[in-house]
């Protein structure tokens, strides 16, 4: 009996381990954003603004997961497919066309594979194109609360 609440206790000390890395992660994430923005702005970020706006990033991305999560369920599946991803999206329509176009690029490229694998077996190159930063301004989000 103790080794299955042994089991249980590290299972949840690594779990909290892991939510702190993560946490970490999106804090200097953020906080190099910040510094580039606040170059290019000509302004500065406090701590505290940088720790909200990381805050408020990661708690953004529980809530996306767990959505993610449920459109799948509710699916019957139990993989997280790009109709769930454009699902979430439908609140920004810069998002939401980006993400629409990414798929397109996505099943074109798989085509495209597909096709060089029958006609040319065993020359099977791949190509990396170079990624692309999608532009997004205020402008373009709609929230449809």
């Amino acid at each position: 009996m103790a080794e299955a609440g042994d089991e249980a206790g590290a299972e949840a000390e690594q779990r909290t381990a892991y939510t702190q890395r993560l946490r970490a992660a999106v804090h200097f994430t953020v906080g190099c954003l910040c510094e580039e923005v606040g170059e290019d702005k000509q302004m500065e970020f406090s701590k505290q603004t940088i720790a909200a706006i990381s805050e408020t990033t990661f708690r953004q991305c529980e809530n996306f997961a767990k959505d993610l999560e449920l459109f799948a369920k509710h699916g019957k599946r139990t993989t997280i497919n790009a109709d769930d991803v454009k699902l979430l999206a439908r609140r920004s329509k810069a998002l939401q066309n980006f993400i629409k176009n990414k798929c397109d690029e996505l099943a074109t490229n798989n085509a495209e594979q597909k096709g060089k694998k029958t006609g040319t077996a065993g020359k099977g190159k791949k190509k990396s194109d170079g990624h692309i930063e999608p532009t997004v301004t205020e402008n373009e989000d709609i929230t449809n609360d």
